[in-house]
């Protein structure tokens, strides 16, 4: 009887990816409230002290700029308090994106599971990318995976390009980034894995900037679109991305047709050709 109710389970999730998103979202919504709420319920300590301090500054000025006595200062601790709790910048870090990203890496993986189990590609395509978004929107607050402050920070970190935070990123997300690549591919097997990497990588361009400055489509929209409702957010951002994914696979011609497109031009000062 457990194994029926699962599988009834299961399927349900499958469909309300396709017909019942506004109930998903809440449902999410209500699941990431409660693992935050957990983390409130906490005895404030300083340790919680010196996280909010590391990501308030982490989000504002980025990695680099932050030292251990800048989170120290921030917290009302003294620098060696910081490193007796994470011993290292980089660990402190690593425990800012655990935190924020436990909750919606697991709700991404139980509704990309859901997701795969719908039989017609074209659903299951729509399913699995509304199994990626939705858990991002789904915090009211900065301690669950999709606070502004926690977006923006994750901005700043992909931006900067060090290779502490590529290594925390990747061992973050990469597993649950494969799994909605591959899921993605069995939907179009006809586009190469390579370009639906591309496509995947405009969406979360796409998924930050939508969390981050959701004003600027109030204000471009003149009003007639409102940036902070999290459901029409979701449902553009699902609509465009289906779209981009099944566009035609980018034509690659061959360098010798791109060589013949233009007759080359000879530079008179050094001789190299201008195409």
């Amino acid at each position: 009887m457990g194994g029926w109710n699962i599988l009834w389970q299961r399927r349900s999730l499958g469909q309300a990816l396709l017909t019942c998103p506004t109930d998903l979202y809440n449902s999410t919504i209500n699941m990431v409230r409660k693992s935050a709420e957990k983390e409130k319920a906490r005895k404030p300590n300083m340790r919680e002290a010196i996280l909010a301090a590391a990501e308030e500054l982490f989000s504002t000025n980025g990695f680099n700029a932050v030292t251990v006595r800048d989170i120290a200062h921030a917290a009302g601790a003294n620098p060696g308090s910081v490193t007796y709790h994470f011993k290292t910048k980089d660990e402190l870090l690593l425990e800012i994106y655990r935190r924020h990203c436990g909750p919606m890496n697991q709700r991404r993986s139980e509704l990309l599971a859901a997701a795969r189990r719908v039989r017609d590609l074209q659903d299951r395509l729509e399913a699995i990318v509304r199994a990626y978004v939705l858990p991002a929107f789904s915090s009211g607050n900065d301690l669950a995976g999709g606070g502004a402050r926690f977006t923006r920070l994750r901005a700043i970190m992909s931006a900067e390009g060090n290779e502490i935070t590529r290594r925390i990123i990747a061992q973050t997300f990469d597993d649950t980034s494969h799994a909605f690549i591959d899921a993605i591919h069995e939907s179009l097997p006809h586009i190469a894995r390579a370009e639906i990497v591309w496509r995947s990588h405009f969406l979360l361009g796409a998924l930050y900037y939508t969390l981050v400055t959701p004003e600027r489509v109030s204000r471009l929209s003149r009003g007639d679109s409102d940036g902070t409702d999290a459901g029409d957010a979701i449902e553009q951002l699902v609509r465009a991305t289906v779209a981009s994914m099944q566009a035609p696979a980018l034509d690659r011609p061959a360098p010798s047709r791109r060589r013949s497109a233009a007759p080359a031009k000879t530079h008179a000062d050094d001789g190299h050709a201008l195409r």
